[in-house]
Order: structure tokens, then sequence, then C-alpha cells
């Protein structure tokens, strides 16, 4: 009876042992059922993720410190360069933009002046500004801006505008260095706003992380990067209440209306007329009594053509009589070194590729687009537009080669990236409302941004060598930007014997530095 009583609970355990085996052998044969599919972002999906998962650490930029002379006095400063994070407020990386900036050391930072700077494209980076004028080191080329043998090497900038301003060099996404962060759309930063609000947050967050909220402010732009800067007055001012002591505009473009040579709109053959006058000059195709004078004596007659006799015989059309009509071709072949034949073949309207391929045509040289100072040699002596713009041409690999090398020798900053110089990345650009039968039109942007800040003062640089962004198209644009009559002081426009990026030009570069100083001065709280 006890053996029994023993043996009866060995039983039962032995069979829950057998069933709880017997029910895990089930449940491998059994197949799960299929999981559930999440939406991709969902609160589920972010559930399943581990708990220590923590977002991408952020690059610190590499800080280094130099010292060059500036008119034989030393100046000490501190050179950062590195990425800027771009979130937004939830704290999602948008993109990494890349920037050099230079500081002073010494003194009050805080209350130093203090200038945003960048090229234009739409898809340059900013080593143009950067190595050509603005920072404390440049390339060396010749003293009319021909490039040297390579290699090629950088010197320091005794023109640099550390001297009164400290520096930050902006690349906007897709250029230099900066790109969109993974999984990001580029298309949300290549366009007209688009471009205008990415920079702009830079711009803040910039101020804010450094400490320059207090320091005077001051923008710098070039070619598009003019039209940026335009944008960016409105925008700075209206949506973080930022407001700007200056802006610089080399080779200006606001209004893309003087330069587009479409049917139907005269306007650019008018302005870009006492630019083929310069350039005609130049390269000594004009008549004799204009050839032997100086160069200010053939603009002024072209100007004055231009907006009366031309603009008016373009007005009239088909209705202009013969006689004025042959007049006007016999002026224009006077002042553009044209042929009579090629004017009149064109309509009295000339385009800037033709023009550009025709005036050294008996020479089989071509002349540049950026400066038409340059000249090219095409395989095609026949052509309707040279095969490339010699003035590109004789700063694409100077530039080049000296960023690739300033950034890891100099600034301590590394990246196998390669540096966009000028890149078709960027395309197609969104011109927004500008594509449905419009232009780009950023000039009465600045109006409204001088007319609320009436201490913001522009300076504007202009070459007459210029036919990316030509002198007269800029005057167009001012004398056109319906400010009222007490603000227009805020305005000064200077000329420069050389082309788009005058700069590149030794006597040029001497009266940029000297006249952007004599700006900052006078647009600074005295």
């Amino acid at each position: 009876m006890r053996i029994r009583q023993l043996i009866a609970p060995l039983v039962l355990c032995l069979g829950l042992v057998l069933c709880a085996a017997q029910l895990r052998a089930q449940a491998r044969e059994t197949p799960a059922p299929p999981a559930r599919q999440e939406e991709k972002g969902s609160d589920k999906e972010k559930e399943k993720k581990p708990a220590d998962e923590k977002p991408a650490k952020e690059e610190k930029p590499s800080v280094t410190h130099h010292e060059i002379r500036i008119g034989g006095a030393p100046l000490r400063y501190t050179a950062t360069a590195g990425y800027m994070p771009m979130k937004d407020e939830s704290g999602k990386l948008k993109a990494n933009i890349f920037f050099v900036a230079y500081a002073k050391e010494g003194g009050s930072s805080g209350r130093r002046p203090i200038t945003f700077t960048f090229n234009g494209g739409p898809g340059s980076s900013s080593v143009w500004l950067h190595l050509g004028a603005i920072g404390p080191r440049r390339v060396v080329m010749t003293d009319e801006g021909q490039p040297l043998p390579p290699p090629y090497r950088l010197v320091d900038n005794d023109y640099s505008w550390l001297a009164f301003t400290d520096l930050v060099f902006i690349d906007p996404v897709t250029t230099g260095y900066s790109r969109p962060a993974p999984g990001e759309k580029p298309e949300q930063f290549h366009g007209v706003q688009e471009d205008i609000e990415s920079v702009g947050e830079f711009i803040r967050l910039y101020a804010t992380r450094y400490a320059r909220w207090a320091s005077p402010k001051f923008l710098a732009g070039e070619s598009y990067g003019t039209t940026r800067a335009a944008g960016l007055s409105g925008y700075l001012q209206d949506r973080y209440g930022m407001y700007l002591n200056g802006i610089v505009l080399i080779s200006s473009i606001l209004n893309f209306q003087t330069t587009d040579f479409n049917v139907g709109n005269d306007l650019p053959y008018v302005l870009f007329l006492p630019s083929y006058t310069s350039t005609a000059w130049y390269h000594k195709r004009l008549p004799a009594d204009l050839q032997s004078g100086p160069l200010a004596k053939a603009v002024a007659e072209s100007e004055k053509f231009a907006v009366n006799e031309y603009n008016l015989a373009l007005t009239r059309g088909s209705e202009l009589p013969a006689a004025e009509r042959q007049a006007a071709v016999k002026k224009l072949a006077r002042l553009t070194g044209l042929s009579e034949k090629f004017i009149e073949s064109n309509d009295m309207r000339v385009p800037l590729a033709r023009f550009t391929k025709e005036l050294l045509r008996d020479g089989r040289r071509t002349i540049g687009r950026l400066d038409s100072r340059f000249e090219g040699i095409d395989r095609d002596a026949a052509g309707e537009r040279f095969d490339f713009d010699p003035s590109y041409a004789a700063i694409y690999g100077t530039y080049t080669a000296m960023i690739n090398d300033y950034v890891r020798a100099e600034l301590k900053y590394e990246n196998d990236l390669p540096y966009e110089i000028l890149t078709g990345r960027v395309r197609p650009w969104n011109y927004g409302p500008a594509a449905q039968n419009r232009y780009v039109n950023v000039a009465d942007t600045l109006r409204g941004a001088i007319s609320q800040n009436r201490d913001l003062k522009v300076f504007v640089a202009a070459g007459y060598y210029d036919f990316a962004t030509p002198y007269f198209a800029a005057e167009y644009t001012f004398n056109h930007l319906g400010l009222d009559p007490s603000l227009y002081k805020n305005i000064r426009l200077e000329h420069y014997e050389a082309g788009h990026m005058m700069y590149i030009h030794k006597p040029s570069l001497l009266k940029l530095t000297s006249d952007v100083a004599a700006f900052y001065q006078a647009a600074l709280p005295q």
C-alpha cells in the first residue's frame, strides 16, 4: 500500500513532463502567423528599434590657428572648417553644409563685423571668392589673371577682407563638400526659394552657435550668389528678424530678364551693347577715333546710343523706316566691331553666343563669357558658338587644385568626397513661379528690405568685360528698383576694367578691396 502511494506522484509528474514535451513539438511543427507589415515610419516600427540606438554623432569641425600680414601689420586668426548639420525641428538631419570660417583673434569677437559669403551658379562652391579675393590665402596668377603652369600655389592675401570683418564661406547643398543627408531628396534644396531657405537657416544657426547675433552682419555674393543675397535680405529679416548692415553684390544678377536672349525680349540686346563695345575696344576692333581714346569714351557713346536710338529702333520693329534702320545698323557696326552685313543678317539683334564667336573669327579665335579679355581656340572657326569658355578654362584647374590641397594641408580638414567646384548636379533648378512665362526678379525683395531697414547699405561691383552679368544690366536693375529717392544713397555701384571675377585682374583686386573697405566703414555704426 505504501509503495503504491509513493509511485502515484511519480507517474503524475512524468505525465506532466511528457505533455509539455508534446506541446513544444507541436509548436515547432505549426507555422508562425505572418508578421504584420508596419507602415514605414510608423510608431510600431519605431518601437521595434533598440532602446540604445542613437543618432549619428555630429562631426566636429577642424580648428586651426594662423597668422598673416596685411598692410605690414600681423593679423592672427582662427580658421574653422567642417560641417554644419542642418536639422528640422524634430531633430531629423536634412543636410550637412560645409563651411570655412575665419575669425580674428583677440578683442571682442562677438561685436566684430561678420560676413557670410558664397558664389553662385547655381551649383557653384564658394571657392572663387574664398581663394580669389576675400579669404586670407589666394591663388597665384599673373597680374592680368592668366594661369601659371602647374603645380599651382597659394600665397598670403594682402588684400583679405579679414582686415575689417570676420568671414564665413558657405557651400550650398550639393556644392563643395555639402550634401543632403542619406535618404533626403536633393531637389528640396535646389531651387530659388529652397536655396534661400537652406542658406538662411545656416546663417541663423551659425549666428546662434557661434554667438554672433550681436555682431554687425553682412552678406557677400557673386553672380547667382547676388540673387541669393538679395533674396536673403528679405528672408532673414522676415523669417528670423535678422537685420543686416550691408550687402556686397559682385557681378550682380537680380532681374533675369536683363540677360535672357529670348524671342520677344529685346532688353538684353540694349543692355549688352556697352559690353560688346568694351570688348571690341579691348581687342582693338573699333574705328580709330574710338580706339585711340580711353575705354570710358567708347562706352559712354555706346550707352547713350543703346538707351536712345537703338532702344527706339528695336521697339518700333517693322515700322522703323528704312533710312533709320540703316543708320542704326551702321552705328551698331561702329560700336561692336562687327560688319554691317552680319548685324543686318541678325535683324540688328546679335545674341551673345554669336558675338563671342564672330568678333575674332578672322583670326580663328573666340572670346570668353566670364571675361571677354580671354581668347580661345576652337576646332571649327565657322561654328555658331565657342566650344568652351576660355575665361573659365583659365581658372578652373588652378582653383580646383588649390582648394583640394588647402583644406587638408592647412585647414587640417579631411573628406574623401569630391569637392564640387561648379556642378550640374543641382539641375533641374526650381525657378518656381518664374518658370511660368516669367523671369526671376529678386530686386523687389531687396527694395523691400531696404525700405524696412533703412540702415541697410548695398555695394555693387561690375566688370566692363563681364558677359555673364553685364554691368549695364546691373545699372538698369538698380535704376528701376523703385526705392524712395531718399534711400538711393544706400546704394553704391563701382566699375572695374575686368570681367566676372574682376579680382583675378590685379589692378581690379586692389580697387575692389579699397572700395569694399570704405563701404564697410560707411555701413557700420559710427
